[in-house]
């Protein structure tokens, strides 16, 4: 019978045997998800046996983080903003620098009661939920053109308890809108912005296993970015505000589209690595 011990020992020798970082780190996660236990359930009860299925279900699993597929899609879980997130390959995987734009997002919003926020391109719903889940007075419209998209955005919904307060609309960015009845007091968005010829670059993880629409828009990238500037007045209340994020290299031609008869430019956040990352503008 192979141990916890013995079986973590050989997931992070085969991970790291690919060029994996943090290969101990990553294989103790599949183990965690495997077993349904913690990290200190791991560390306490090193010498317990596996089962053979149980093990059998680790090396399939570390097999295919091998081959590049990343962890969150394996385990389906990923964590943003303090909460837990169902992921799929349907959906892009929550990272760390979107949580600028929710902080960002709740900044703004401060001084609005009830406030009225829509995102574009929902994807697993990780935005809106956040800020809902932040804002007990808030709703919000998600729209995606990705009806698998929305269907984990609201099981993730769901499970944060705020489907009654979150819309789902399937949409190409605000095709499915009234701007009559549609006025937010705030749109976000998190859009495809790699240019295509940056796809190559990628790391495999994203490149081979993200879904290609909420990557890229083709082109230069900023087509979406383009729609959201132009479109976005008609749906926002006066003053209210836009906040999206923009790839690493984007900030000065994001800026460049920005029109000063439409738009007042607040600010340029940048994610930790120094990067400007988040912008924000307000409706003139």
């Amino acid at each position: 019978m192979v141990t916890i011990a013995e079986a973590l020992a050989e997931a992070a020798r085969a991970l790291r045997a690919v060029g994996i970082g943090e290969a101990r780190r990553e294989a103790g996660t599949l183990l965690v998800q495997t077993l349904g236990r913690d990290r200190a359930y791991l560390l306490a009860h090193d010498d317990e046996p596996l089962t053979p299925a149980q093990f059998a279900l680790v090396r399939d699993r570390v097999r295919r983080r091998a081959a590049g597929e990343p962890v969150q899609y394996i385990t389906g879980r990923q964590e943003f903003y303090g909460l837990e997130f169902t992921v799929t390959p349907d959906v892009l995987i929550p990272r760390p620098e979107t949580e600028l734009l929710v902080e960002a997002a709740l900044e703004l919003l401060q001084r609005t009661s009830a406030p009225l926020v829509c995102d574009v391109g929902t994807g697993s719903g990780c935005i809106p939920i956040a800020l809902l889940h932040e804002r007990k007075d808030a709703h919000a419209v998600a729209i995606d053109l990705s009806l698998a998209s929305l269907r984990v955005a609201a099981r993730n919904a769901a499970r944060h308890k705020v489907s009654e307060r979150l819309k789902l609309i399937a949409s190409d960015c605000f095709t499915a809108l009234a701007p009559a009845v549609a006025r937010f007091d705030l749109i976000a968005s998190n859009p495809p912005y790699v240019a295509e010829k940056d796809l190559p670059a990628l790391q495999r993880e994203v490149r081979d296993y993200e879904p290609r629409i909420a990557l890229t828009p083709g082109g230069d990238g900023l087509a979406v970015i383009r729609r959201l500037l132009t479109d976005a007045p008609q749906f926002l209340s006066p003053g209210g505000y836009l906040v999206f994020e923009i790839g690493f290299d984007q900030h000065g031609r994001v800026t460049q589209l920005i029109e000063p008869r439409v738009w007042t430019l607040l600010d340029i956040q940048k994610d930790l690595q120094g990067i400007p990352r988040i912008i924000a503008l307000r409706k003139r």
